[in-house]
C-alpha cells in the first residue's frame, strides 16, 4: 500500500509541476523533491498529514474582489491526487449538463449548452420561450463541509467496491478507509485559521461578509483556489441536479458552478418553480438564492451566462469582458513607456481570445481602432484575433 501511494504522489506532483508557474514554495519542495514526497507519503499512511498554511490573497479589479486561499505546493500535490482517485467515479453520476471544472467542459461548452436548449425549446426561435436563472448566495462559503463529507462517504460505500473492480487499472486507487480519512482532513482543515496574508488588510473590509471565507460559520466554507474545492463543489450541488432532473422533470437546465438556468415555454410554469428550488435548497443543502439575482426573460431579449451574451442566432462577448479589455489598454496607454510588447500582447491576447469564440469581429474590430497606439509596439493580425509584438522594441 505504501507503494501504490508514493506512486499516487508521485504522478499527482509531476501534473501539479507542469500547470505551476514556478513559485518559491514549488522551488523549495524540488530541492529535495524524493524526501519530500516520501515524508508525505509517510505522513499520510499513518494519518498525521496535516495542510500547510495557506497564502491569502486577494484578485480585484475596479467593481469585484474576490478572496484566495492558495494551497502550498506539497498540498496540491496532495489534492491532485485526492482529486484523481474520485473525479472518474463522479464524472458517471454527474449529469451532462454540469459544466464546471470538468474535462471537455467549461464556460464555452455551457454557452453552447444552453444556446442549443433555447433553440431546441423554441423550435428555433419559432415560437416564444423563456429563461430562468438563479444564482446562489455566498456559495463557496456557505458549503456545510461536514454534510459534504457525509455525501461522499455515502457515495464510495455504495460504489467504491464496484468502481475499483471495474477499473482499467485498479492497482492505481486506494483503500476507502485510507481515501476516506485524507478527504476527512482536508474537510476538517480551516485555511481561515492557518493562513500566510499577502496584501493589506484594510482591502478586506470592502468585501462582503458572504464572500469571506473568514465571516463562513463554523464548519462551513470551502476556499476558492484549490482543486479540491472546484470538485467538492460539483459534489455538494449534485443531488440539486438529480432533484431538478429526476423529481421536477426538468429538461432543458444547466448549471455552472453556481450558476443555473432552466429554460421554459410557460413563463407562470418557471415563476411557480422558484418556490420549489429555494424550498430545496434551503432544507437540504443549508444555500440560499440571491435575492437580486433571480432573472427571468424571454430569450429573444437576451440572455447573459458566463461571460456570453445569447441572442437569436447570434453570441457576443459579455459587457464585462469588453470594459475589462478597454480599461486595460487605456490603462496600457497612460504607462505605454513602461509596458513591454510582451506584457501587452500577454494581456490583450487573453481578451481577444476569449472573444473570438463569439461573434466578436466587429466588436474587436472596434476596440483595436480606438485604440490605434498599439502599433508603435507590434502588429496585429487582420481578423483582429492576435496581436504580435515588436521583437526590436523591447
Amino acid at each position: 500500500m505504501d507503494h501504490q501511494l508514493l506512486e499516487a504522489l508521485f504522478r499527482a506532483y509531476f501534473k501539479v509541476r507542469r500547470i505551476s508557474g514556478g513559485s518559491h514554495n514549488q522551488l523549495d519542495f524540488e530541492m529535495d523533491m524524493e524526501r519530500n514526497l516520501i515524508e508525505l507519503r509517510d505522513e499520510i499512511a499513518a494519518g498525521t498529514y496535516e495542510p500547510s498554511p495557506s497564502i491569502c490573497f486577494m484578485l480585484k479589479t475596479r467593481t469585484i474582489r474576490r478572496e484566495i486561499f492558495a494551497p502550498a505546493f506539497r498540498d496540491r500535490v496532495v489534492h491532485h491526487m485526492i482529486c484523481d482517485q474520485l473525479a472518474p467515479l463522479y464524472e458517471r453520476r454527474f449529469i451532462a449538463d454540469s459544466y464546471a471544472c470538468r474535462k471537455g467542459k467549461g464556460t464555452c461548452y455551457a454557452v453552447e449548452r444552453l444556446e442549443h436548449h433555447i433553440r431546441s425549446c423554441s423550435e428555433n426561435y419559432t415560437r416564444p420561450c423563456y429563461v430562468l436563472k438563479l444564482d446562489i448566495q455566498g456559495y463557496f462559503f456557505a458549503i456545510d463541509r461536514s454534510m459534504l463529507f457525509e455525501m461522499i462517504r455515502t457515495t464510495l460505500d455504495a460504489k467504491w467496491d464496484d468502481y475499483r473492480a471495474a477499473a482499467v487499472r485498479p492497482d492505481r486507487l486506494f483503500e476507502k478507509p485510507l481515501l476516506l480519512a485524507l478527504i476527512e482532513r482536508i474537510l476538517s482543515s480551516n485555511p481561515a485559521s492557518n493562513y500566510v496574508m499577502h496584501g493589506n488588510r484594510e482591502e478586506w473590509k470592502k468585501i462582503p461578509p458572504d464572500k469571506s471565507l473568514f465571516h463562513s460559520l463554523p464548519g462551513h466554507g470551502l476556499p476558492v483556489g484549490s482543486l479540491t474545492s472546484q470538485l467538492f463543489s460539483n459534489i455538494y450541488m449534485d443531488s440539486f441536479d438529480q432533484y431538478v432532473k429526476r423529481t421536477l422533470k426538468i429538461k432543458h437546465y444547466g448549471r455552472y458552478v453556481d450558476d443555473f438556468f432552466i429554460v421554459h415555454e410557460d413563463r407562470h410554469f418557471l415563476q411557480e418553480l422558484i418556490p420549489h428550488i429555494r424550498s430545496y435548497l434551503k432544507e437540504h443543502l443549508h444555500l440560499t438564492l440571491h435575492p437580486r439575482k433571480i432573472y427571468l426573460q424571454e430569450v429573444r431579449k437576451g440572455v447573459g451566462f458566463v461571460g456570453a451574451w445569447i441572442k437569436p442566432f447570434r453570441t457576443y462577448p459579455g459587457r464585462r469582458i469588453i470594459k475589462s479589455c478597454n480599461r486595460m489598454l487605456f490603462e496600457a496607454q497612460q504607462q505605454e513607456g513602461n509596458v513591454s510588447g510582451y506584457k501587452l500582447a500577454a494581456s490583450l491576447n487573453s481578451y481577444l481570445g476569449s472573444m473570438k469564440q463569439y461573434d466578436s469581429y466587429r466588436c474587436r474590430r472596434s476596440i483595436i481602432e480606438r485604440n490605434l497606439w498599439i502599433y508603435r509596439r507590434g502588429w496585429m493580425r487582420t481578423d483582429y484575433a492576435k496581436f504580435t509584438p515588436d521583437k526590436s522594441k523591447k
